[in-house]
């Protein structure tokens, strides 16, 4: 899957959304199911830094809970206001590799609009996963 222009300004606005009152590091994800659905996620901060949760996980989290199952998306892409494309954190990788198919692209930006692309696969090499149970 190739990346589509439009992506951008959909992960901007998830990223606006954020909820950063401490680390002020905004960060949106914009996620896309296989049938053409779409969410957006936000990073969302808490005084008890360890209970915070990362954009890609509420984007995934998301569409779980709105009836979509592992396997049914077709692409994420991330966004934050660092110079560089910033790829998700490992929390974030775990997900990922849970809820989506190995060879789903990841596309990484930045306000320049630079864009990484990876798969679930590459940003998490000998994963483990509950696929891995059976």
């Amino acid at each position: 899957m190739e990346f589509r222009q439009e992506w951008l300004h959909e992960v901007r606005k998830a990223q606006k959304k954020a909820y950063v009152p401490y680390s002020k590091f905004k960060v949106g994800a914009y996620l896309l199911t296989k049938d053409g659905k779409d969410f957006h996620g936000c990073n969302v901060e808490n005084a008890a830094y360890g209970e915070a949760i990362c954009a890609e996980r509420t984007a995934l989290v998301s569409a779980i809970a709105q009836g979509y199952q592992p396997g049914d998306f077709a692409a994420i892409t991330v966004t934050t206001d660092a110079a560089e494309p910033s790829s998700p954190c490992g929390a974030c990788r775990q997900v990922l590799k849970e809820l989506c198919d190995d060879d789903m692209p990841v596309f990484m930006t930045n306000p320049a609009g630079d864009i990484i692309k990876m798969t679930v696969a590459e940003l998490l090499p000998l994963g483990f996963s509950g696929k891995d149970l059976n």
